[in-house]
């Protein structure tokens, strides 16, 4: 190499390098700081701020972002809160009749200045050729209703002594009217119609909701339970136990469900009360639908339990306990949440149809089902098409419960855009 190359050689070196300086973005709203470097931009901080959240934060955030599950939330709060404060709600006990209203039409209620709340006074009368019981509608008179009116004494949720319920006949007005001295007149208020008993179908389905909407939370409770104990030690112990719990559920599953249900039903004793009744159904109903989430629960652990954090905890002398419980399980929980999510639906329609066969609950128990034996008989349905509507409120609530299940499912999704 000649001298003269050293020498541009070494020139070169010396010539300093000058930090590549960021261009901040005037129409960003960038402005540069006093070194010349350009502020971090917001989608970083965006992310940053994204990165610092907890993964139950994440989830709250996808599932917010979920319009039809936000809403579906909505309204299964709201059914839940009218099974609490069912009796309060309800417009008279589920157990009170009055054979003269049998198959009332349901009754819309009004609001007038001269009037003010009412509702359309009903004159019950004998068709002579059919000799079915009809209701005229008085024009010229309204049944007066009023908010919180005072009723016979009752205890909410069995506990707490009232003697007001939300909207109800005013019974001082319709005395005035003298309404209950006249024949044929109905003086009492059915806003979903009555049945073949004249019992309010308004209240029954507030009341039976308590009945219907608890037996899928108890109902998933225990299956939790035992999905949770039986697939967390399926997936971590493995081997010839992993094999064992396996055909065990694929013979539960591989069993018909209704003449399971028909041979359950058979087991119970007729002189059972109702309140047993309830709580062996719902054993039932969980003995019938924890393979699943046993399935769902053995497949992460499968996945997971050579992880090296599960790996370390085994070596540091955690138990195996701890390790599958404090460290495995935790891991997935959301994912757990949303297969619970999914199966209360399923609770709900295994009681409903267990008890509209009369496989299940019985009165005086209300629920659902209870009421939709009613509709066995296809003339009454023809005749009297409000005997129907606990169908409306099953459905309803087996598609908000499906709807929040689709939203935590996509909110509890890593790979999905959020």
């Amino acid at each position: 190499m000649s001298e003269q190359d050293v020498e541009e050689q070494r020139a070169g070196a010396a010539v300093p390098i000058e930090p590549r300086v960021e261009s901040a973005h005037p129409e960003r709203g960038e402005v540069p700081d006093a070194d010349g470097t350009a502020p971090p931009s917001s989608s970083s901080l965006e992310g940053d701020g994204e990165a610092s959240l907890s993964q139950w934060q994440l989830i709250r955030r996808g599932f917010a972002q979920h319009k039809l599950a936000l809403f579906s939330l909505n309204v299964l709060v709201v059914f839940y809160l009218v099974a609490i404060f069912a009796e309060f709600i309800a417009v008279a006990p589920s157990s009170q009749s009055r054979v003269d209203a049998a198959y009332m039409p349901p009754m819309a209620v009004g609001w007038s200045v001269s009037e003010g709340l009412h509702t359309s006074l009903r004159v019950q009368e004998i068709d002579p050729v059919t000799l079915r019981k009809q209701y005229l509608i008085d024009d010229e008179r309204v049944l007066p209703l009023r908010l919180l009116p005072a009723v016979e004494p009752y205890k909410l949720m069995g506990l707490i002594p009232m003697r007001t319920r939300l909207i109800g006949v005013d019974r001082d007005a319709a005395d005035v009217l003298g309404l209950a001295e006249e024949a044929g007149v109905v003086d009492a208020w059915y806003p979903l119609g009555s049945d073949r008993f004249g019992r309010c179908i308004f209240s029954r389905i507030v009341i039976g909701a308590r009945v219907s909407l608890s037996i899928g939370l108890i109902g998933v409770a225990c299956t939790f339970v035992i999905g949770m104990v039986v697939g967390g030690i399926s997936g971590y112990v493995g081997g010839r136990t992993d094999t064992a719990i396996q055909r065990v559920i694929e013979i539960i599953n591989a069993l018909p469900q209704l003449p399971l249900w028909l041979a359950l039903a058979a087991v119970f004793p007729p002189d059972w009360s109702s309140l047993t009744v309830y709580f062996a159904i719902t054993v039932a109903l969980s003995l019938l639908n924890w393979t699943g989430l046993a399935r769902v629960v053995r497949g992460k652990i499968l996945s997971l339990r050579e992880e090296d954090y599960a790996v370390a905890a085994r070596l540091l002398g955690a138990s195996h306990g701890r390790v599958l419980f404090r460290h495995l399980i935790p891991g997935f929980i959301s994912h757990i949440l949303v297969a619970l999510t999914l199966s209360i639906p399923m609770m709900i329609l295994g009681e409903t149809t267990l008890s509209f066969l009369g496989l299940g609950l019985r009165p005086p128990v209300v629920s659902w089902g209870v009421m939709l034996q009613d509709c066995l008989d296809v003339k009454a349905v023809r005749f009297y098409p409000w005997l129907l509507l606990p169908v409306v409120f099953i459905v309803v609530t087996v598609m908000s419960f499906n709807f929040v299940g689709d939203g935590m499912r996509d909110a509890a999704d890593p790979y999905s855009s959020r």
